[in-house]
This record gives structure tokens, sequence and C-alpha cells, in this order.
């Protein structure tokens, strides 16, 4: 029986690899032909049945197609701006809301903290009029900050980092009391260097979220020099005419960030290494 169990255990872990790979590749197909599309020349056909995933004649007049003829160049810039932006606001907002909920002792602090978390349970289209109208009223229509100002902070992003604060030792903040640093020194030269990997988590989801967005832009904005990349690549759809390749690539040149965002990001995602300061 002893011999019988390696080649056992060789050929679940087998069918295990294979299932893996077989759920890859369904959900990788939409991808992959979204890429062969964008290089496929015009005489090529698009929707033939099997999709020949690789092009006869590979070509980047697609991607010189969109860049040259429409303005994404300026979608990109605009794209960037609003995500770093969203990043660094909710990076900042959400780690000082959660900073005291973790640590601090004051009144109401549960219900309070309670309040926020139930706000996940809102769909964003329920609160989409009335924010709409404040950001009317306020005179940001076709702005930056109108587009980044209902994303500047996240229920999410306050619960992600409280749970992190909270997983931070005592001892290293009764140190840095003792030193003489104030609540806020505490919080940037303590609190945060110690939840690096949940601020790089929560960056992530903050830049694919405002990166992809569409809905909110698409009613704050109405200017095509505002225009991010989503509301850029759906403009091309917009035309009876349209060049499904020139789409595909169009779409290419706007997720190709996303991955390699996450990508570069994914190497500072480690587990936290806050307790290793104390001594036991």
């Amino acid at each position: 029986m002893a011999p019988s169990q390696p080649a056992s255990k060789m050929t679940r872990l087998l069918l295990n690899y294979l299932l893996l790979g077989l759920i890859a590749t369904i959900m990788l197909m939409p991808m992959l032909w979204l890429i062969s599309t964008s290089f496929k020349g015009a005489g090529e056909d698009l929707f033939q049945f099997p999709p020949q995933l690789i092009p006869a004649q590979p070509t980047l007049e697609n991607f010189v197609n969109v860049w040259n003829n429409h303005p994404f160049g300026r979608y990109f810039f605009n794209s960037i701006l609003v995500a770093v932006l969203t990043v660094s606001l909710n990076l900042l907002f959400c780690s000082l809301a959660a900073y005291p909920l973790a640590r601090m002792e004051f009144a109401g602090r549960r219900l309070i903290f309670s309040a926020i978390v139930a706000t996940i349970l809102i769909p964003f289209q329920i609160v989409m009029i009335p924010l709409f109208i404040l950001i009317r009223n306020l005179g940001l229509v076709n702005s930056y900050l109108g587009m980044i100002f209902p994303s500047i902070a996240s229920a999410f992003g306050i619960f992600l980092l409280r749970q992190a604060f909270q997983g931070v030792p005592k001892e290293l903040e009764e140190a840095a009391q003792i030193d003489g640093c104030s609540p806020l020194g505490i919080w940037w030269n303590v609190m945060l260097p110690s939840v690096r990997p949940a601020l790089v988590t929560l960056s992530i989801f903050v830049f694919i979220g405002a990166w992809s967005d569409f809905l909110w832009p698409l009613l704050i904005v109405n200017q095509p020099e505002m225009y991010t990349l989503p509301l850029g690549v759906s403009k091309l759809t917009g035309t009876s005419d349209a060049d499904w390749r020139v789409i595909a690539a169009g779409s290419v040149l706007s997720i190709a960030p996303i991955l390699a965002f996450f990508i570069m990001m994914q190497r500072s995602i480690v587990p936290s290494e806050t307790g290793s300061g104390v001594k036991g």
C-alpha cells in the first residue's frame, strides 16, 4: 500500500492542476480573444467559429489608428490623474479614520464603526442622484475634483485598515509614546509602516475601481476633453461604422495599465512583520 500512496497523491495533484488550468483558460478566453482581435488586419474574419486566436498577419495598425485618430493621450492623462488622486486621498482619509477607531477609546466608537460598515450595503445607484445634485451645486461638474469626490474615502478602506491597525502590537505604540511622539506622529511613523501590506491591498482595489469606473464619469462629465479611458472606449462604439479591431485595440490600451499596476504592486503584498519589532 505504501508505494501506491505517492502515485495516488501525484494523480490527485495532476487532476487539480488540470482543473485549475481549464478554469483559467475559460476565464482568460475573452481576454485572449480581445488581444487577438486588436492585432488582426482588415482582411481577417473576427467572428469565425472556432475563433482564430493567433492572427494570420499580426499588425499594429489598429493601435496606431486609435491613438492618432482619437485623443487617447488625453484620456490616459485624465484616467491617470483621477486614479492617482483617488488612491492617494483614500489612503490618507481611510487611515486617518481607521486609526482612532482601532486604537483610541472614546464614546460611541463601536457605534460609529458599525454605521460606517453598514454603508457598504447601500448600492451606489441609490446615492448617485443626491451626489450629482451636490456636485452640481458645488460647481464641480466637468472637473477632476467632481470625478473623484465620491471616492475620496470608502467604508471598505476604513474597515480594512482598522483591522490592520488592530494587529499592530501595542508595545510599538507605547514605545513611541515614551519617546514623545504625538498621536499624529505615531500614526505616521509607527502605524502606517506597520500596515504596509494592507495599504498596498487597498491601493490596488481603489486604483482598479477608479480606473475602470464608467457610470460616475458618464454622469459628471460632458466635455470630451475630460473623458477618462472607459468613456473614450465607449465613444468608439458610438458610430454606425464602428471597427471592432480599433475598439479592441482601444480596450487593450485601457486595461494594460491595470495589469501593469497589479503586477508591480503585488510584490509588496507580503505578510506583515510588525511583531518582529517586539521582543518576547
